[in-house]
């Protein structure tokens, strides 16, 4: 297995994937990079991860103050600078440190600045295309930016914007929409079965690409969805990738941000627990059937039904951009998407969203470290069975 390089550093053939709302913070990322990854921090509405911050901004959620969402978005800056701190702490140097941002966002321009100016070593950008990502970071050539893409025609679109910027993409995601898990890159649920997602068409497709307009060996591909094993990620690299992301597999790990019963949902999900809707950000999206998702999705017709423009935000501070609950489009989503993965960043399986990749987990139910996953996908080296956690009861270690 090849190591690759980014940004002229060495590492690991494996990125983690950015997961919000708070699972994947410093503590994840800063533990995948301390190993010689890409970790990854989610930069949206990490506030929850600091009491002192949500203290101060609990309250603005009902909208009753007029800046009430310049005051939250205040404290979100403030907890991703943190988190991106705590994440380089952790590593100590070494991997790299990156931030996803998703372009829907309405504080899209802002987290990038943020990220930015607080040292993250890579920005990763998906939910939409990042045109303008070479200017936001014209003064930062150092750090590594990244956009997520699905096909083919989406690279080229990329490099092609971005060349006329001077500035190339430093790496490039490929991810499977039929295969990944949370907001997947197809315009609706229909088109995530279209093989022109299949990495066996995309990767070639794009490295011909690359080929033509002179730019063979310089933008690394990242393939994402579905990767479960160091067989897939062999197979990817002998397509032309030079690495990999994960997502569900780093968020069963120990150090994962979010909370065990969070966790324990993802593992425990069968292939049959996982489905496909649309989101309120417009997009396909993949997650459990849990009980809050089983009760949207029965009622979603009669929602989508009475869709109508609302006053404000749930939530008071616009997460999206274009919001289908907020904005009254009845072509998407009627949730409000911060609450839902709120709650499940919190373990409620009552009403949380848990979005999951669709594919099996390298460890089956159970929850690893970070260290047991990468040196099994990458080295080869499967890590000791776990101590059931009943052993200490039945006598089993006498």
């Amino acid at each position: 297995m090849r190591p690759w390089r980014l940004k002229g550093r060495e590492l690991l053939p494996v990125v983690q994937g950015g997961m919000g709302v708070g699972v994947s913070a410093g503590g994840l990322a800063g533990a995948v990079a301390a190993l010689g990854g890409v970790g990854t921090v989610s930069s949206v509405d990490l506030r929850r991860l600091h009491p002192d911050l949500m203290a101060q901004t609990s309250h603005l959620e009902s909208g009753k103050e007029p800046d009430a969402r310049e005051r939250i978005n205040a404290a979100n800056l403030v907890a991703l600078d943190r988190e991106i701190q705590r994440a380089r702490l952790i590593s100590q140097g070494r991997g790299m440190v990156a931030v996803n941002i998703m372009k829907a966002l309405s504080a899209y321009e802002i987290y990038v600045r943020q990220s930015l100016e607080s040292g993250a070593d890579a920005v990763v950008v998906g939910a939409g295309l990042p045109l303008d990502l070479p200017e936001l970071a014209k003064d930062h050539p150092g750090t590594a930016l990244i956009p997520i893409l699905s096909d083919a025609r989406g690279v080229q679109l990329i490099v092609k914007k971005w060349e006329k910027k001077g500035r190339l993409p430093d790496a490039i995601v490929i991810e499977h929409p039929r295969l990944a898990g949370g907001h997947l890159g197809a315009a609706k649920v229909a088109d995530l079965q279209d093989p022109r997602f299949n990495f066996e068409n995309v990767i070639p497709q794009s490295l011909e690409f690359f080929k033509s307009a002179g730019l063979e060996g310089k933008i690394p591909l990242i393939a994402a969805g579905g990767i479960s094993s160091r067989e897939d990620i062999l197979r990817l690299q002998g397509l032309g990738t030079a690495a990999v992301q994960m997502g569900t597999a780093f968020a069963v790990t120990q150090e994962c941000d979010a909370d065990p019963a969070f966790k324990q949902v993802l593992a425990n999900a069968t292939p049959e627990d996982v489905v496909e809707f649309i989101s309120v950000a417009g997009l396909p999206a993949r997650g459990v059937r849990t009980h809050w998702l089983n009760k949207y999705l029965r009622v979603e017709p009669k929602l989508k039904a009475v869709a109508h423009v609302k006053d404000r935000c749930n939530m008071a501070f616009d997460c999206l951009a274009h919001c289908g609950l907020r904005d009254g489009k009845s072509d998407m989503g009627q949730f409000c998407i911060d609450q839902q993965l709120a709650h499940a960043w919190e373990g409620d399986q009552q009403r949380g969203l848990f979005f999951r990749g669709a594919g099996a987990l390298p460890f089956g139910k159970d929850i690893r470290s970070v260290h047991d996953l990468l040196s099994w996908m990458v080295a080869g080296n499967r890590p000791a069975e776990p101590v059931p956690s009943d052993a200490f009861k039945t006598g089993a270690l006498a």
